[in-house]
């Protein structure tokens, strides 16, 4: 049941009187990684956000000093992926669906005393919602850190492993996704099946961007005909191995940092 997770590390294998008596628990890491089941192309399985989520926090678990105390929660699989459902097998929750279950759940771990919650987010279209209920959160319960991060922007090396174009424009099953779904789960990808797409091309003279600071809001087959939006035909294994080794690494770094992170307190005058 624990899939990549190392089972010590596994929050559902705890008893209750285990987390009755776990010494600071203002200060354990609790992870819950969120992903999805939708469509990446024709070369790529739906599970891929969530198996890179769980994937990377196993790897990084497994690296992570014993004397830390941090715990993965159970992967949440379904996001917000109405983006994609015009591609069959798409599964997606709405906004307040989403949004519902990670106050939720939020609210059960600090019922239970725990007072850190990374909610570890690997699917491209909804970071969004993370904030705005890590947010949330924190306004109901003023001593609650909430952590909304997504698992590719802690520090990695993926982007020096990919052509300048594949870096500005391959946003999903591209390169590096493939790559590192060939490391976590080969047997599941169809390499052979894998084409090359980007999105339209926007004018030179606008500001605008389908991803940045001035975006336009898009569904994905208003940019791509095969749900592929970069380039996977030049995945390899090799170059998966890499990317999933470093990601996994500037996750230790992350889970150290919120070990150590303590509230911020504006002192009064």
């Amino acid at each position: 049941m624990h899939s990549f997770i190392p089972p010590e590390r596994f929050f559902p294998y705890l008893t209750w009187t285990d987390i009755q008596s776990m010494p600071d628990k203002e200060n354990v890491v609790i992870i819950q990684p969120v992903g999805a089941i939708e469509q990446h192309g024709p070369h790529l399985p739906l599970i891929v956000d969530a198996a890179i989520g769980v994937g990377v926090l196993g790897k990084a678990m497994e690296k992570l000093d014993a004397s830390i105390p941090a715990y993965a929660l159970p992967n949440l699989y379904y996001g917000k992926s109405n983006e994609h459902w015009h591609f069959p097998g798409t599964i997606t929750l709405s906004t307040a669906t989403l949004t519902a279950i990670i106050m939720e759940v939020g609210e059960s771990i600090y019922r239970a005393g725990f007072r850190k919650l990374v909610l570890m987010n690997s699917h491209g279209g909804q970071p969004q919602v993370m904030q705005m209920a890590a947010r949330d959160l924190h306004v109901k319960y003023d001593d609650f850190l909430v952590f909304p991060l997504f698992t590719w922007r802690v520090p990695n090396i993926t982007k020096d492993l990919l052509t300048p174009k594949e870096a500005a424009l391959g946003m999903h099953a591209g390169d590096a996704e493939t790559s590192i779904m060939l490391s976590i789960l080969p047997e599941q990808v169809k390499l052979e099946k894998a084409v090359a797409e980007y999105p339209p091309e926007q004018s030179e003279s606008s500001l605008l961007s389908w991803e940045g600071k001035l975006p336009v809001a898009w569904v994905t087959q208003d940019i791509s005909k095969t749900g592929v939006i970069g380039d996977p035909t030049t995945a390899t294994k090799e170059k998966g191995d890499r990317i999933l080794e470093s990601v996994a690494n500037g996750w230790v770094q992350v889970i150290q940092d919120i070990y150590t992170y303590r509230q911020a307190k504006v002192e009064e005058d």
